[in-house]
């Protein structure tokens, strides 16, 4: 693997993500309580031995920028090789930005074929998923292929939200089609038996969907780039000209856990189903392929009488008389008493506030970091750093779907409440 380079897409605004992606990139958004969206492919890279990774973001990059640079020195913990974030740049060659996952690709193309390699992996930055992308890498040299596309088998209703491909029964694609729908939808399904499923899944989930990741040949990437400028999308243009013109494309088939957590429902979902017990559809449970993260050396958590059920607690964390049921707490979550906590995720906090500093804030009139006496939420999504105050109450009472509340430091999105990053929810308060 040591001839593959591999090229993670962070996105762009992550406006299906706001109000989490209001200050930070959408690969930089907290997951499972320690880790980070762009923890998942960079872990994968490693666990798979490739370790040439750069990372394409063009908005809010700071954060990102810290937490790679905090975690990932490559050349220090995991042999030789480098994690570098490439930011979207204006330049009198390229005046605009990323206008989209090809666009992105060919604006620092100038760098990347500075690479003495065989092989370009793509991937995406807002997934869950598991995969050894050298068995991936293995499985498109071995084929012939010129171009290899993760696949994912789905039922006919998930189809219609993915990038489907026709294959045979080598896996070999004869067609692409974006999200189609009725008998274009028909037209696309896959004897899914014949790619390695059980004939009962294989009925099941009879279309093959474009996971968004690709093995390039070195060559056929930058031709492919360079032969049609104005081709700015990996799966809405470059696949479909690449069949046109003959070239090999192939299949790989994925049947595991794969989640897209690119909008909040589908975020929160794929977070608490993390609490599911014995078995969670995901876990970062596994020695052998691990998820790494920035190492913090925080404290255990303290539990003062609390009563926790089907949840995650990230360390250095305080839980004092409170209820917490499948609920995700991040690092340094601070719970007061006599607080219920139900189907909620809080992403914690960046620093610790004493004892002293929390009664001096209450003194002032202030709301000390974290969840205040008495309080009840429910369904909810709490950033990082929220303040919210005594006896508030976060149930989304009104079943409203969508709402926008900036100046009340909460949105509403997919019916979950969303507390933004820093917010102060005050005493009292009603959601």
């Amino acid at each position: 693997m040591k001839r593959v380079l591999a090229i993670i897409l962070g996105g762009g605004a992550g406006t299906r993500l706001y109000p989490l992606t209001k200050m930070r990139a959408k690969p930089a958004v907290p997951l499972a309580g320690k880790y980070r969206l762009i923890d998942i492919p960079i872990s994968n890279c490693i666990n798979s031995e490739i370790n040439k990774i750069y990372v394409l973001t063009q908005f809010n990059s700071a954060s990102l920028n810290r937490h790679l640079t905090m975690t990932y020195n490559l050349s220090a913990g995991f042999g030789q090789g480098f994690v570098e974030v490439l930011a979207a740049q204006q330049t009198p060659d390229s005046p605009s930005w990323f206008e989209g996952t090809a666009d992105a690709v060919r604006k620092y193309q100038w760098l990347f074929q500075e690479w003495d390699v065989d092989h370009v992996l793509i991937l995406s930055g807002d997934q869950l998923y598991r995969m050894d992308y050298s068995r991936f890498v293995q499985h498109h040299i071995d084929s012939g292929a010129q171009l290899s596309v993760g696949a994912l088998p789905v039922d006919p209703q998930q189809a219609e939200g993915f990038g489907l491909m026709r294959t045979d029964s080598s896996g070999r694609i004869q067609e692409f089609r974006e999200k189609p729908k009725g008998e274009a939808l028909e037209a696309m399904r896959v004897d899914t038996q014949s790619l390695g499923l059980s004939a009962e899944e294989a009925q099941q989930r009879p279309h093959l969907a474009s996971m968004g990741i690709y093995v390039f040949s070195r060559d056929t990437l930058f031709d492919l780039l360079n032969s049609n400028p104005a081709a700015t999308d990996f799966g809405k243009e470059i696949i479909p000209i690449a069949l046109e013109r003959g070239d090999r494309l192939q299949s790989y088939l994925f049947n595991d856990y794969w989640e897209d957590i690119g909008t909040i429902g589908a975020f929160y979902e794929a977070n608490l189903a993390l609490t599911q017990q014995p078995n969670p559809p995901f876990s970062f449970y596994d020695e052998k392929f691990p998820i790494y993260t920035r190492p913090r050396y925080l404290p255990p958590s303290k539990l003062q009488d609390a009563q926790v059920t089907e949840s995650i607690i990230g360390e250095g964390s305080l839980l004092k008389a409170c209820s917490i049921h499948r609920c995700v707490l991040g690092v340094r979550s601070r719970v007061e008493d006599e607080v219920v906590l139900q189907d909620t995720l809080v992403m914690g906090s960046d620093y610790f506030e004493s004892s002293e500093e929390r009664a001096l804030l209450r003194e002032r009139g202030g709301t000390p970091v974290g969840i205040g006496r008495g309080t009840t939420i429910k369904g909810a999504i709490v950033d990082k750093n929220v303040r919210i105050g005594r006896n508030v109450t976060i149930t989304n009472k009104d079943r409203v779907e969508e709402a926008d509340r900036p100046e009340l430091n909460f949105y509403i999105r997919n019916g979950i409440v969303v507390v933004v990053k820093n917010g102060t929810i005050a005493d009292g308060t009603v959601i």
